[in-house]
């Protein structure tokens, strides 16, 4: 049976990708100017201080950058406060996991700030050690420092630790690392074809976990 599971928050435990697909119509919606087209494919490459100063000269407002920004940490921040919710059967799959005696972290590229009101709203905080963001290691998920420290504050090691993760670099970082890759089914994910690929197993829904829990068992360290 694995030892550990660390999961992603966005698009994993959480349904809240949408957010960031749909933030830079949300925003300016927010200020009665209606957004082009494919807004967020021009937006995909830029910092944040490059899109406020896009608003600026493509839809002229004139807010300075710093008011831009807290406009848009305003609207992400209420979403994760009232607005998220957690994927269904993510309930049930932690507390499988916690009966089974599994201990679990998240390890998140989202600020720990937005995250945890959220899963605490949902009631799914108290499942997890702590949790860890890119932030807080100071490395992107690109390098395996962030499932490491999550690891270590479990107390596994890699082969006995599931990494839950729906996006392809993500897990790609992580099986990399020596982890056991589950790749987590999300609409926002473009490239299912290649996680599914990549993972040692794919969850479609998890309303359907009688074949997790088989692949779970046979996986990691004996109990």
């Amino acid at each position: 049976m694995i030892k550990g599971a660390i999961f992603d928050v966005d698009g994993t435990l959480l349904d809240s990708m949408v957010i960031w697909e749909t933030i830079a119509d949300r925003y300016l919606l927010s200020l009665g100017k209606q957004p082009r087209e494919n807004l967020r494919d021009t937006f995909w490459s830029m910092s944040l201080p490059e899109a406020a100063r896009y608003y600026q000269t493509e839809y002229g407002v004139t807010l300075s950058v710093e008011e831009i920004l807290d406009g848009i940490n305003e609207i992400v921040t209420q979403f994760y406060r009232e607005d998220a919710q957690v994927k269904e059967g993510i309930p049930a799959l932690l507390e499988g996991l916690r009966a089974r005696g599994v201990r679990m972290s998240v390890a998140t590229a989202t600020d720990r700030s937005l995250v945890e009101p959220a899963l605490v709203r949902c009631g799914i905080r108290e499942y997890f050690e702590d949790i860890f963001t890119c932030t807080s290691v100071g490395h992107s998920k690109q390098e395996p420092i962030i499932y490491r420290r999550a690891m270590e504050c479990i107390h596994t090691i890699p082969e006995d630790t599931a990494v839950f993760e729906d996006a392809l670099y993500a897990l790609r970082t992580a099986k990399s690392a020596g982890f056991i890759a589950v790749a987590v089914y999300d609409q926002y994910e473009r490239q299912q074809a290649e996680l599914t690929a990549l993972a040692d197993f794919r969850i479609g829904s998890f309303l359907d976990l009688d074949a997790f829990w088989e692949f779970a068992s046979q996986r990691g360290g004996q109990s």
